[in-house]
């Protein structure tokens, strides 16, 4: 527990004993809260926990949590129930003393859920063997069956248990849980006939109808709908969508399975509940003379056949009372209201006698005949209760936690009382308010509460409530304790007429006195009795004796049987040695996170627990062993740090002068140091808190030290180890390669020497050697692309391999190179072949043209424009295709001028238009042209000679074309235009090159000119001074 005291400003105390200001309500609260809203929801109050409902499952229960708290010293983890139930279980083994686990709280505060998370830990602490599994089951499904029974939706809480439980778990020596049995007192039986609004009745009604199957509800005469069942839908709230009916039957038939109910014992359980059912719906008419009749005999056929009861007998008894006057027996019908009763006051006492028959079969069922050396009792009881308005039910509810309370403080003080003594500790009287006065007011004889109430509900003639509240009034009017109208005049205005008030321990009740002497009563007519005494089902049959109508005495009230109930369970209680559960629920709302001061407050105020911890503070606040103060806190005195070698009490005593704890602070026991003030023990902790950081200072630079030193010693060892290691493996290595290696150049020797001769075992791996170097080489030398015709040489037994190698490899860059060609280069290629037919070793200016691509138009785009926009619309025929056009300078027959031109090539003639206004001048078909002549030097001039006949002829003229001879034209790509020429004219035939001197060339009339060619410093063309045409071409 003292390792979280450093977080309590965030986190709250874990024990109550500690806050500082105990005495105040709202530190109180303030301290739930902040552990409700850091999902710490147990705290202790000393050896008292102190739970606050979530609303939600907390990962908390596990396996693992229960190995956990197995075992501990009670303050050494953080509060839980499990703590609890461990210290119980360990006192009860190891100091052979029975003890009991006393849960209280509110309806919906959690008090079903401890106890069956003590049982979870109990079960899971003890042995596991197949007989003790047996009877852990049965303690287990003994709540599930308990709860559909006596559980109930309220507006408080949608599983509120409406009785109080007392269950003993028995051991063996071993601790092994070996039987138990169980008490219930004062179930809310007034719940089967009357639930307020927002509630239900209890849960086994609506789980029948829900989870039944349509045989079993056809047997009871059921229907599926709920709402068609009066005592059902008073509260008008038949389905709760935190519950589901359906599954919980299931786990009810489950429960009876393994609590031995046989199936006949479950079919009469059924049929019981169903015929409380039935008995709602019987409704009465009133005749014009007064008594009243059953309006509708269904219900009454059908409770008659569940309940085996003969149909005229139950019909009577529900229509009629006898009435025994000088020993005759008269039957007086009985009116509407007072029917009415008599059908409730059946129902109840049927469910109450059947809810007492199923405890009393678990305890049945719990029943062993083992040796019994251990008790552990779980009392899960209703707390304190103030409604708005409080009956009967409150009254007896509120006097028990008065018991409870005087139980409380007395064992408390008791405890506290013997430990100061066995540590030798000067007992300081504790003053504390003593609830005897308030339990004497209610059961004191004769002048009690329930002393007057049964003696007015005995008393002759017509006793009511308001005579009742009269007796009270005067025997009780002077009480400190108690308060009516009559009785105060200044609390007139907050006391109705028909009520009282009692102070009690937790604050003040007011009770209406409406229904307190019908429900004391408790009266169940003689004929229903008998009738229920005739049925022939196994349980109503015992649950209503023969015998019991034989008896004349007038049975005890209930307040009569809850006061002696209460007494033995006092007795119990004394018994065995308490500990204590107080469930507290954190708003009214049933939702997760919320926290509601004022309904806290109400719950600290009535639950008492600000008296138990002013009782636990009266002393010590903080009490340890010495050998666990000391432990903790020797490092806060150099005496006591590192380790103390005197006894654990000098240690401890030498810590506290060291601290400078003043004389009232403390007080030194036999065996435990006792520290009245939780400043006193916040400012050590907080001391201790700050030591922590030069603590682990220390001790991370000596850890650190201790590692690397440990490290390096690791790490020279495991270097030492490595080289010797790797010294032999190395050596190993070495002798293994040279072996090795000594083979190999002893085989490639004699591989060398029979290298010529067939393969063998002597040339085997020389010759795979040399294949494999060659491949080798061979991969590191393949010719890069088709015209790359390196190729590395073979040796001689590789040479026919080589070749095929050599062969494959053309074959595949050929492949690659030829898939790699796209139309258009293809088309260039085909065209350079020509090119390469007409002038290669023939003209010098052709090696300059090969890398040079050849193209359709030498035009610049302007041009070009011209061309398409003239040329196409004016002069070409609309069936030709231009394939090529470029500039050229054409020289004048006579006279050798030289005049720009343009020349286009179409499919069909060649035409030479004028540069500027793309008019025609020329244009030859390709069948006139007889020649295409050209120079071998390196010049642009080339002549096309034409057929003079057709170039003179009269289509020519009419076309206005220059028919005078010739074409002499130049261009400074005479390669790329004279093979386009050829291509698209189709004359291969007729290209020529000279390599003589000159080129005579004909001229119109059958003249002939000439044109010369000769070298010189600069290219020229110009007409000579005999009158031919020169061309000049450098050097």
């Amino acid at each position: 527990m003292e390792n979280e005291l450093h977080k309590r400003d965030h986190t709250g105390v874990q024990d109550f004993v500690l806050l500082e200001d105990f005495t105040n309500p709202e530190a109180f609260v303030d301290n739930l809260r902040k552990r409700f809203t850091a999902k710490l929801i147990y705290t202790y109050i000393g050896p008292v926990l102190v739970s606050v409902n979530p609303y939600q499952n907390f990962d908390i229960y596990n396996e693992e949590y229960v190995q956990i708290y197995r075992n501990v010293n009670f303050y050494e983890l953080p509060p839980h129930i499990f703590a609890i139930a461990d210290a119980a279980y360990r006192s009860m083994r190891g100091e052979n003393r029975n003890q009991c686990v006393l849960i209280s709280g509110e309806s919906g505060s959690g008090k079903t859920e401890a106890s069956k998370k003590i049982l979870q830990f109990i079960a899971a602490s003890s042995h596991h063997m197949n007989d003790v599994e047996q009877v852990k089951d049965r303690l287990l499904q003994s709540n599930p069956l308990l709860e559909a029974f006596g559980n109930a939706k309220t507006n408080r809480n949608d599983n509120s248990s409406r009785f109080g439980k007392y269950m003993d778990i028995q051991f063996d020596f071993k601790g092994i849980p070996v039987g138990g049995h169980i008490l219930n007192y004062l179930l809310e039986k007034s719940r089967v006939v009357h639930h307020s609004d927002g509630e239900r009745n209890f849960h086994i009604f609506y789980q029948l109808i829900a989870g039944g199957t349509p045989l079993l509800l056809s047997k009871l005469k059921l229907t599926k709908d709920a709402e068609n069942y009066h005592y059902l839908t008073q509260g008008k709230s038949v389905r709760v969508d935190a519950l589901n009916d359906h599954k919980d039957f299931n786990h009810v038939k489950h429960a009876l399975d393994v609590c031995d109910f046989n199936a006949k014992e479950q079919e009469a359980l059924f049929a019981i509940v169903a015929s409380v059912l039935h008995l709602g719906n019987v409704q009465f008419e009133e005749n014009d003379d007064g008594p009243a009749n059953i309006a509708d005999f269904t219900p009454v056929e059908h409770i008659s056949q569940l309940l085996g009861c003969p149909e005229g007998i139950l019909q009577s008894a529900l229509q009629n009372k006898t009435i025994e006057a000088k020993g005759e027996k008269l039957k007086s019908p009985l009116n509407k209201d007072q029917a009415l009763y008599a059908r409730d006051a059946l129902a109840k006492g049927v469910y109450d006698r059947l809810f007492t028959w199923i405890v009393k079969k678990i305890n049945d069922s719990l029943n062993s005949r083992r040796m019994k050396c251990g008790l552990m009792g779980l009392l899960d009881i209703y707390g304190f209760e103030i409604f708005g308005v409080n009956s009967f039910e409150q009254f007896c509810i509120n006097y028990c936690n008065e018991k409870l309370q005087q139980l409380f403080i007395e064992l408390t003080l008791k405890s506290e009382q013997e430990e100061y003594q066995r540590e030798g500790i000067a007992w300081e009287p504790v003053e504390y308010f003593n609830n005897k006065i308030i339990c004497d007011l209610v059961e004191a004889k004769p002048v009690g509460i329930i002393a007057i109430m049964d003696e007015e509900c005995l008393r002759p003639g017509e006793p009511t409530d308001s005579t009742f509240l009269e007796k009270l009034n005067h025997n009780l009017g002077q009480h400190p304790h108690y308060i009516s109208h009559s009785t105060d005049a200044a609390a007139r205005k907050s006391i109705g007429r028909d009520e009282f008030r009692l102070l009690h321990f937790a604050g003040e009740v007011t009770y209406s006195i409406q229904g307190f002497l019908d429900k004391n009563n408790d009266l169940l007519f003689r004929d229903l009795k008998e009738a229920m005494s005739k049925t022939s089902n196994m349980i109503t049959s015992q649950c209503f004796p023969a015998a019991e109508l034989q008896n004349k005495k007038r049975p005890n009230t209930a307040s009569t049987q809850f006061k002696t109930s209460l007494a033995q369970l006092m007795e119990i209680l004394m018994s065995k040695e308490p500990s204590y559960v107080r469930c507290i629920k954190p708003n009214d709302y049933k939702r997760a996170d919320q926290f509601d001061d004022r309904i806290v407050h109400h719950q600290v105020k009535y639950l008492g627990l600000m008296e138990n911890l002013r009782v636990r503070r009266a002393g010590f606040a903080y009490r340890r062993p010495y050998e666990i103060f000391l432990n903790r806190y020797k490092s806060l005195c150099p005496d006591t740090w590192p380790h103390y070698r005197g006894s654990a009490k000098e240690g401890v005593e030498a810590l506290v002068n060291h601290l400078q704890y003043s004389n009232d602070d403390y007080r030194l026991g036999k065996t435990k140091l006792f520290i009245r003030f939780p400043r006193v023990l916040f400012a050590t902790e907080d001391a201790f808190q700050l030591r922590k950081h030069d603590l682990a200072t220390i001790v991370q630079s000596r850890y650190r030290g201790f590692a690397q030193k440990k490290k390096f010693r690791t790490m020279k060892l495991a270097a030492i180890m490595l080289q010797s290691h790797w010294r032999r493996v190395a050596a190993q290595r070495l002798l293994k390669r040279r072996k090795l290696a000594a083979e190999r150049i002893r085989g490639f020797i004699k591989g060398f020497i029979h290298r010529l001769e067939p393969e063998c075992n002597d040339n085997k791996h020389f010759i795979q050697y040399t294949k494999y170097n060659y491949l080798i080489k061979l991969r590191e030398q393949l010719p890069r692309n088709v015209l790359d015709k390196k190729w590395p040489s073979a040796p001689q037994l590789l040479k026919k391999t080589s070749q095929l190698l050599k062969d494959l490899c053309m074959r595949n860059h050929t492949l690659r190179y030829v898939k790699s060609i796209t139309p258009g280069r293809k088309a260039q290629l085909e065209q350079k072949v020509v090119a390469e037919s007409l002038f290669k070793g023939k003209k010098e200016n052709y090696a300059g043209s090969v890398k040079e691509m050849f193209v359709d138009s030498r035009l610049e785009s302007s041009h070009q424009n011209m061309v398409w926009s003239t040329f196409d619309t004016k002069v070409k025929q609309a069936d030709e295709k231009v394939q090529y056009s470029a500039p050229v300078t054409k020289f004048d027959r006579h006279g050798y001028k030289s005049r720009k031109r343009v020349m286009v090539l179409t499919d069909k003639h060649l035409y030479l238009l004028d540069e500027k206004s793309y008019l025609l001048k020329d244009k030859v078909p390709y069948q006139q042209m007889t020649g295409v002549l050209t120079s071998s030097l390196s010049d642009g001039l080339f002549v096309i000679t034409i057929n003079m006949d057709e170039n003179g002829s009269k289509e020519a003229l009419n076309e206005n074309l220059d028919s005078k001879g010739d074409l002499i034209l130049h261009s400074d790509r005479v390669i790329e235009v004279v093979t386009k020429t050829i291509i698209h004219g189709k004359k291969s035939e007729a290209f020529r090159v000279i390599s003589e001197a000159s080129i005579t060339h004909g001229i119109s009339g059958g003249k002939k000119g000439c044109i010369e060619f000769t070298r010189g410093p600069t290219s020229a063309v110009k007409k000579a001074k005999n009158g031919n045409l020169c061309v000049i071409v450098a050097q």
